[in-house]
């Protein structure tokens, strides 16, 4: 190798470090400022030109925005809501997805047509009828509403039918030779194989409902109904916002999705990778 080709790998590594440090550092800064902020005093957050380091590290703004809002519900409803939304997208996604990739019926691609439309269509224009439905049956500010639009994945669906196409036909096939019917290959066959996919979703799922903000503000108007995000957004005033204490609900706010994290963190990385996959 020689010297002037070293140098130029060198400047190329270099160039290329040295974006991918200062990407890395444009994403964890407003982290950082967040943390910063939530021990700053109002006037502190507020200055100009602003200040990075609060003057005095104090819990203030923690105490106050633990006395605002109830945590504890906040908490369990995000909870719930992310769990039942996982089972109710893990369950149905995959009977309909094995349903359209493994059996042949009558309007199955017109069925499957209509799961490609709602995932072209923005979810915004569901909200209405959605919450209609739930008003007409008097179930507004409750658990089952913060599920009910996650009932149904038409993303979950299309994913796991790519996944069972992906399957041979030929082991399904055994499975009947076998004197199996359709759902006990399903369940004991098929679905065991979609471990991956069934990971993928589920991760998808709950960050997606954990950052779901717009329709826990519409079906829930209690504030003892609502999820952390909807929660936090009653700390944002008409006319003044006191940012310290917003920084701080929403540092606590992140404590279970860092900690859901960091145990499942390969999982993660694997999720993403295998949506980027066939």
């Amino acid at each position: 190798m020689t010297q002037s080709y070293k140098k130029q790998v060198f400047i190329s590594k270099s160039i290329i470090y040295l974006f991918l440090i200062l990407g890395a550092v444009i994403m964890i800064f407003p982290f950082l400022w967040m943390i910063l902020t939530s021990f700053k005093t109002q006037a502190e957050a507020m200055a100009v030109p602003p200040k990075f380091f609060p003057s005095s590290w104090k819990a203030t703004n923690f105490e106050r925005v633990t006395k605002s809002l109830p945590f504890t519900n906040l908490f369990m409803n995000t909870g719930l809501m992310i769990v039942f939304r996982i089972v109710c997208a893990v369950a149905f996604s995959s009977m309909a997805g094995f349903a359209f990739a493994k059996i042949n019926f009558r309007g199955k691609t017109v069925l499957f047509s209509l799961v490609l439309v709602q995932m072209m269509l923005p979810s915004q224009i569901f909200i209405i009828p959605q919450y209609q439905m739930l008003a007409k049956f008097g179930l507004t500010n409750s658990i089952f509403a913060l599920v009910f639009p996650g009932l149904v994945s038409a993303f979950g669906t299309f994913f796991l039918r790519q996944t069972y196409l992906g399957i041979p036909n030929e082991i399904a096939e055994s499975a009947y030779i076998e004197g199996c019917n359709k759902w006990t290959t399903f369940t004991k066959v098929m679905f065991p194989l979609t471990t991956n996919s069934v990971a993928a979703i589920s991760i998808f799922t709950a960050v997606f409902a954990y950052s779901d903000l717009m329709w826990p503000l519409i079906c829930n108007t209690d504030l003892k109904m609502m999820t952390l995000s909807s929660g936090l957004s009653t700390l944002n005033g008409q006319f003044t916002t006191n940012y310290p204490v917003l920084m701080a609900g929403s540092l606590i706010a992140m404590i279970p999705m860092v900690v859901l994290y960091l145990l499942f963190q390969r999982r993660f990385i694997e999720g993403i990778a295998l949506t980027g996959g066939k």
